[in-house]
């Protein structure tokens, strides 16, 4: 009995890993799902984030995603031309997980 119960909990340690990385999100699926992006940037870069005509620009092109982060974090907390600031609505810290999904974009 007590050897079962020592080849069920090993067993079950190494499929752990398999079950953490099966959980992990796809990275632009991070972005589209992230409630601050639906709440600030959906409106003008669009649900899947690939723009919106004479609105914002896809998120996903080779420009954006080309981008260093320095720079997309300047623009989301500055803005740029008709993209409002957002330095003072957003945390410091959610602007940075905008950034990195962002740039996971270009990573597909």
């Amino acid at each position: 009995m007590k050897t079962i119960r020592v080849a069920i909990a090993i067993y079950a340690i190494c499929l752990l890993p398999i079950g953490v990385s099966a959980q992990a999100p796809d990275s632009d699926a991070s972005l589209i799902h992230n409630p601050v992006y639906q709440k600030n940037c959906e409106k003008c870069h669009g649900k899947a984030a690939t723009g919106r005509h004479f609105a914002g620009p896809s998120l996903a092109s080779e420009k954006v995603t080309a981008a260093s982060s320095d720079e997309l974090r300047d623009i989301i907390s500055n803005g740029k031309g008709h993209m409002p600031k957002f330095a003072g609505k957003l945390m410091p810290e959610e602007i940075d997980r905008l950034v990195a999904q962002i740039k996971a974009l270009g990573k597909k």
